[in-house]
């Protein structure tokens, strides 16, 4: 029962997002704070920590927090499930130009060559034959949410091992930080 809540949620979140008639609530989040209350939700899931590199100093993001940690969660969750349970996972992001490049990698098997692009449709599975369960929306989903931040997703098997999600996210001009931290 849990699983056709989470299909139908996913599929009515999908249309939402996806008709336009869905309203972003965007607000400025520290990355940091963004990526520690995704960390959190998953924390009970997860079998070893997660390796960190996040830019210094404080990175301002202008998203909305519970789609963007949404997207987070999607790709850790799929880093969990497909590299298997010892895998290492990681976070790294950095500013490069005006853009924050925020990749999730592990170091399983790799998505399957020539499906980079094709695994985030909706329906799409990496591999058909998996004995992982899902039906393929969580990457269809994340492509949604970072479409209408105006960002880019793409995936690539890493030269070391291993898959990357790459989230490229234009950064817009922060308020200063004495402002930021009196509207909290």
């Amino acid at each position: 029962m849990l699983n056709t809540t989470r299909l139908v949620n996913n599929l009515l979140d999908m249309a939402r997002i996806q008709s336009g008639g869905f309203n972003l609530k965007k607000e400025w989040l520290t990355l940091e704070e963004v990526v520690g209350s995704a960390l959190q939700m998953l924390e009970p899931g997860l079998s070893s920590p997660i390796n960190l590199s996040l830019p210094e100093p404080l990175t301002l993001i202008h998203v909305d927090g519970p789609l963007f940690e949404r997207v987070l969660i999607n790709l850790l969750e799929n880093a969990v499930k497909y590299a298997g349970a010892q895998a290492e996972i990681g976070i790294d992001a950095h500013v490069e130009g005006e853009n924050l490049q925020l990749d999730v990698w592990d170091n399983g098997p790799g998505l399957p060559p020539g499906q980079e692009q094709t695994i985030f449709d909706k329906f799409a599975r990496g591999n058909k034959e998996s004995a992982v369960p899902g039906v393929g929306l969580g990457l269809a989903i994340c492509r949604a949410i970072v479409d209408v931040h105006g960002g880019t997703i793409t995936a690539f098997n890493r030269p070391e091992g291993g898959a990357c999600f790459r989230v490229t996210l234009p950064q817009q001009t922060a308020p200063e930080l004495e402002e930021f931290h009196e509207d909290m």
